[in-house]
């Protein structure tokens, strides 16, 4: 059985995001700076021997990025999976997290991508306290920042809009109910900069987020046990003891043991 990754993420460092009320013009700006979440991505990458295309590498920071503001808009009990499809070239992009865990994780996925015809924005929400919400909308062009606003405005039919304050300090405004939607239009990222002088901004939280996945072999055995159901398991380990398989959330590689797997559909 492979050594999960989860020890070495247990000591990721947690980044911490804060949202603030924008007084008069009814506006919630979410803000956090990147930097060691961004570290503990690239160990990440190197603990799995992987070096992702520049550009693949530049979208996923930036959806790590977007989800992370995301998430503190929202209620803690959210959990929240996006899957951003592009075309031309061919890529897929996904990321997953919590407030109540404190993470972030995500991958790109550039082989064997299916075309869609069209670039899709898919977001999943699951809580303990609600059903399953998920939705899709269209979006265009690869930019993934622009890619969210277009999500906002379709599916959580709200304007938002992202801004670099820097390189990895990143910035979202969006409306709450009586915006001032002409001003939140026109903002621009220099305008953007001198908020706290020019607006009156009101500290409403602070949550911590790292990069972080906890995958495990034992965790992956759900996803297996269908499949060995189906196939049987002389299919699913082609006469083999051992298997590789891969965690669909952040690329990690496990060895699974036929007996451990079979343990674990006996209990089923």
């Amino acid at each position: 059985m492979g050594a999960t990754v989860d020890d070495q993420e247990q000591g990721n460092t947690k980044i911490e995001a804060r949202s603030y009320f924008v007084r008069h013009r009814n506006a919630l700006m979410v803000r956090a700076e990147f930097s060691q979440l961004y570290v503990d991505y690239y160990l990440h990458l190197m603990e799995l021997g992987e070096r992702p295309e520049p550009a693949d590498d530049a979208m996923l920071k930036d959806g790590l990025a977007a989800l992370v503001l995301h998430l503190i808009s929202k209620p803690w009990h959210q959990t929240v999976a996006w899957t951003l499809h592009f075309e031309n070239p061919l890529l897929n992009l996904f990321v997953t997290g919590e407030s109540l865990g404190e993470y972030v994780v995500g991958r790109v996925f550039s082989d064997n991508v299916k075309k869609k015809g069209r670039e899709l924005f898919y977001s999943q929400v699951t809580s303990r306290r609600d059903p399953v919400r998920q939705s899709t909308v269209e979006i265009v062009g690869r930019d993934v920042f622009g890619a969210v606003e277009q999500y906002y405005q379709q599916s959580e039919q709200l304007r938002a809009r992202l801004f670099r304050h820097s390189d990895e300090d990143i910035v979202m405004v969006s409306a709450q109910p009586e915006c001032d939607l002409e001003w939140l239009e026109q903002l621009d990222e220099d305008q953007m900069r001198t908020l706290d002088r020019t607006e009156e901004l009101s500290l409403l939280e602070q949550r911590l987020y790292r990069f972080y996945c906890g995958c495990s072999a034992e965790r992956l055995f759900p996803a297996l046990a269908p499949i060995a159901v189906r196939d049987g398991m002389d299919a699913l380990f082609e006469g083999d003891s051992i298997i590789k398989a891969e965690c669909p959330r952040c690329g990690a590689k496990f060895l699974i043991s036929r007996d451990d797997l079979a343990a674990f559909l006996e209990q089923s």
